[in-house]
This record gives C-alpha cells, sequence and structure tokens, in this order.
C-alpha cells in the first residue's frame, strides 16, 4: 500500500478552507506538489475553459509554463491529454528521451533537462462551471516519478479539484447577490420616477431586457452606472 503523508494533507487541506480565490487555490497545491510528490522538480497547473481554451494559472517555475505552451501550441502532450481525459485520468512517461507519444513535448522537455512527466487529471466540475484542467509534475531523473508519486499527484489533483469548484460556486453566488441588489436598485429607481409598483418597474426591466437581447442582471449594471438612461425605457 502506497504510504499518504497525512500530516502533510490534512495541513494542506486547512489551507486550502482558508482560500477563497481560485488562482490562490492552485497556487497553493502546486506548492504543495513540489514539497510532497517523490521526484516533483517541477510543478505546474494547467487548467481548460468552457470553449477548450488551456492555461497555465500556477507554476513553480517559468520553466513550467513554457513545457505547458509547448503542448498547448502542438495540441499534445501529457497536460492536454489529462486535462480532457473523463473522470480520475493520469498520463505519465519515465523516460522522455525514448517517448515517442508526444514528440515535440518529449523533445523540448528533455533539452531543458527533465527526463520524466506526470500530468493527473483535475476532476470534471460541474458542467455548469464548465472547468477542467491538470496537475502536472516534471522529474530530472529517469523514472523519478513512481507509482507512489502517482497516487499522491492523484489525491492531490482531487484535493484541487474539489477546492478550485468550491471557489467558483462562491464566486457565482456572490455574483447572483450583486446581480439582485443592482436590480433591486434600479427597481427602486423606477418605481420613484415612473409612480409604479415594484411588479410593474420589474416588469418594465424585463421586457428592456427581451427587446435589447442582454441579460437582466447586466441591463441593471448597465442603467446603475447610467441612471439617466433609465428615461428612455
Amino acid at each position: 500500500m502506497t504510504a499518504v503523508p497525512l500530516r502533510e494533507f490534512r495541513e494542506l487541506t486547512l489551507a486550502l478552507l482558508d482560500e477563497d480565490d481560485m488562482t490562490a487555490v492552485l497556487g497553493t497545491v502546486t506548492e504543495a506538489a513540489h514539497e510532497m510528490v517523490p521526484g516533483a522538480d517541477l510543478v505546474s497547473v494547467t487548467l481548460r475553459e468552457r470553449d477548450g481554451h488551456l492555461y497555465t494559472p500556477a507554476r513553480t517555475s517559468p520553466v513550467a509554463a513554457a513545457l505547458d505552451q509547448v503542448q498547448y501550441d502542438h495540441d499534445d502532450g501529457p497536460s492536454v491529454e489529462a486535462a480532457r481525459a473523463p473522470g480520475c485520468g493520469y498520463r505519465m512517461s519515465g523516460d522522455l528521451s525514448a517517448e515517442r507519444s508526444w514528440p515535440a513535448f518529449s523533445a523540448a522537455t528533455y533539452r531543458y533537462g527533465y527526463a520524466s512527466v506526470l500530468s493527473a487529471s483535475l476532476l470534471p466540475a460541474p458542467p455548469r462551471l464548465g472547468l477542467g484542467g491538470a496537475l502536472t509534475i516534471y522529474g530530472r531523473r529517469r523514472y523519478g516519478l513512481d507509482g507512489r508519486s502517482r497516487d499522491i499527484a492523484l489525491l492531490l489533483a482531487t484535493h484541487a479539484s474539489l477546492a478550485v469548484a468550491a471557489t467558483r460556486i462562491a464566486d457565482q453566488f456572490h455574483q447572483a447577490i450583486e446581480a439582485r441588489d443592482l436590480i433591486g436598485q434600479v427597481k427602486g429607481i423606477l418605481m420613484e420616477r415612473r409612480g409604479v409598483s415594484a411588479d410593474e418597474a420589474f416588469a418594465l426591466l424585463s421586457r428592456a431586457s427581451q427587446h435589447l437581447n442582454i441579460k437582466l442582471s447586466e441591463l441593471a449594471s448597465r442603467l446603475a452606472a447610467q441612471p439617466g438612461a433609465l428615461d428612455l425605457l
């Protein structure tokens, strides 16, 4: 059975509970992977947005970001494959000098002096969040990343996935509260200016939203910034 650093995972969990920003969460997980995964010399996180765009929001060194970018440019590599894999998957190579699966990436990584790689999928978030990704670990030694490295990386990827999903949900919740407050503010102005009820003010805003083909929250934001435009409704 693989020995898991329980104390370190407990400390990581507590640290993640204190974070409310996605970038901070990913930075914390990246640093934890660098310290906890045997054979880890570089670590990065790839995120995949709903439109398929891939980028690196956290890394321990600019070299890791550069190696990720080679993969994005060629649309090929362990990070790209792991970010697109359904469920809890991973991609791994112990000897990039002999790896034929990702020729451009393998050659570039080996030139930088890294001989092994491991990419663990970030578990797919709820579809409404539109997020996927991978935790990628680079090692200098051939076969320096082993089964224990893989198991710990998969656990870290799960921690990262849950923490990122939580921050995304929290962001959406706060955005919904802010939108509700803006709509209420604009309704109040309409009620005062037009002498209408709350329901009538909301109906007026809804019709304007449909006519202009923009979301009600976006319309309220624009009107709150330019109250004079309310006279045009």
